[in-house]
């Protein structure tokens, strides 16, 4: 379009030359062609010019494309960006979800487990509730029975005796009477009076009706020290007296001696001081203890035992 123009220009000039040189032409009919081409040239301008605006707007508008491709490209790696790191969040899940998987699959197996450790431990529980049950249940019984043993033995002993010499008392779960050294024996030995008799007789009726009772006897002494030829001290002192209630219950009153037990506790476990005469006459005394035998207290123990009953 430039050289177009160039063209066109440089025609004006040379035709306006030649009219200028030619002398045919006349002043008026050079005029007129000027005028012409004067309008021609403006017109050609005004293209040009239109020409350049529009070259303007085309360079606006190319670079307007050209922001708008950066924009596009900016947001195109933008979502790329954002597609790679959503991959990335879509792996991770899948292998939090494989972990869970497996997670679930153990728990499965651990609540198998569980729930049958459960099962054991509420299968032992029982067990032990119904030997809880059965042991309370022995022991009411033994407490009914040793409160009945305690009332036949007050009531067969209350008779001819003082109760200062008479003690009949129940323990937890054996029964005992405590009988005092005066009636039993005499001062310093282990030689049994009429009167030990009388009552060992009472006691040994009580015995007999009771054969699943062992039976242990103690002998008690103050702390005064005793040395004579046939006895050393005090711990052979109780020892001969409980063995000589033992001989009479067995010889005299045919007490089964495979029931019997004789025991010495010396001037130990005393029940007052030994600092008063009254204290020490306290302590000399024997203990008839009225128990259940081991093997069947042993029994009572045994859950095998016990559930099958």
């Amino acid at each position: 379009m430039f050289n177009r123009v160039s063209q066109l220009k440089f025609i004006t000039l040379s035709l306006i030359f030649i009219i200028g040189t030619s002398s045919c032409v006349s002043k008026k009919k050079l005029a007129m062609l000027e005028e012409e081409h004067k309008k021609e040239v403006e017109m050609l301008n005004s293209k040009f010019d239109r020409c350049a605006l529009e070259l303007d707007d085309a360079k606006k508008a190319t670079q307007k494309c050209e922001q708008e491709k950066a924009s596009v490209s900016t947001a195109l790696n933008l979502k790329d960006e954002q597609i790679s790191l959503l991959k990335s969040q879509l792996e991770d899940a899948i292998k939090l979800r494989d972990q869970q998987v497996v997670q679930v699959g153990d728990l499965t197996v651990l609540s198998q487990a569980a729930n049958a450790n459960i099962k054991n431990t509420l299968d032992q529980m029982e067990q032990k509730d119904k030997y809880i049950r059965l042991l309370q249940e022995a022991k009411t019984k033994a407490d009914s029975i040793n409160l009945a043993l305690a009332v036949n033995l007050k009531s067969v002993l209350k008779d001819g005796l003082d109760d200062e010499d008479v003690e009949v008392k129940v323990d937890k779960t054996v029964v005992f009477v405590n009988l005092s050294d005066k009636m039993l024996f005499q001062s310093g030995s282990s030689n049994l009076t009429a009167k030990a008799n009388d009552v060992l007789g009472k006691i040994a009726q009580i015995l007999e009706s009771r054969p699943g009772m062992e039976v242990m006897v103690e002998g008690y002494t103050d702390n005064v020290p005793i040395s004579t030829d046939c006895i050393a001290d005090n711990w052979d002192l109780s020892v001969k007296r409980s063995t000589a209630v033992v001989r009479v219950l067995q010889n005299k009153f045919k007490i089964d001696p495979n029931k019997l037990i004789a025991a010495g506790r010396g001037q130990f476990n005393t029940l007052a001081s030994n600092d008063t005469a009254e204290g020490r006459a306290t302590n000399r005394r024997t203990r008839i203890i009225i128990l259940p035998k081991l093997d069947q207290f042993y029994d009572l123990l045994n859950p095998n035992m016990a559930a099958g009953k």
